[in-house]
């Protein structure tokens, strides 16, 4: 999450809210945010982890790709990043289930055995608002490595603000080009059909 929210763009989208509170050594987060997409184009945008396009919507996103599924038949995903906070820099590798409801819900859920977290969820909710779409993006993760104790709430909440704009608004560009049909766009795997709930 720490790199999530820092990348390069042109489309102003808008965080309206961002809460940080560290609990028992989790940290949650939820931001509310409107984009000028409609939410089928930025549903497809955020679950595009195939040949490491993930990293089209932030530079820390240094692999990304679909895996072979769970045994249950959920998709599985990998993401590794790197970033920095101050001098504290780290890779971190997370595999993930991931279970969607087109084109309004998208959950992610790590496997602490292959990831560099003890435990991490993330939410989608997507809502049309206004011509565009209404996003709440809720985490909670527990790294399994040291963090410098200079990371708190307040901490990651100055970074993620300073560098978040920025993500949101290479999402909203992705969603815009994806929903004009630009034939850059590329092709991504049919998770509809193979949804599952935890």
């Amino acid at each position: 999450m720490i790199g999530l929210l820092a990348a390069s763009s042109a489309l102003p989208g808008t965080i309206r809210t961002l809460d940080i509170t560290r609990e028992n050594g989790r940290y949650h987060l939820v931001a509310n945010t409107h984009l000028d997409a409609p939410p089928e184009a930025i549903f497809k945008v955020l679950i595009d982890y195939g040949d490491d396009r993930f990293g089209r919507i932030s530079e820390i996103y240094k692999e990304s790709d679909y895996l072979p599924p769970d045994g249950d038949g959920t998709p599985l995903v990998y993401t590794r990043v790197e970033g920095c906070l101050l001098f504290f820099c780290r890779s971190m590798r997370r595999v993930e289930r991931l279970e969607v409801v087109e084109p309004s819900f998208i959950r992610t859920t790590t496997l602490p055995e292959r990831s560099d977290f003890k435990y991490a969820r993330s939410e989608w909710m997507l809502e049309p608002e206004e011509g565009g779409t209404h996003v709440i993006y809720r985490l909670e993760m527990e790294p399994d490595f040291w963090l410098p104790p200079f990371v708190g709430p307040w901490f990651l909440r100055r970074t993620l603000l300073r560098g978040g704009a920025a993500a949101v608004d290479r999402i909203e560009e992705l969603a815009v080009a994806e929903s004009l049909g630009s034939p850059g766009s590329p092709e991504r795997a049919d998770l509809n059909a193979q949804s599952h709930w935890n």
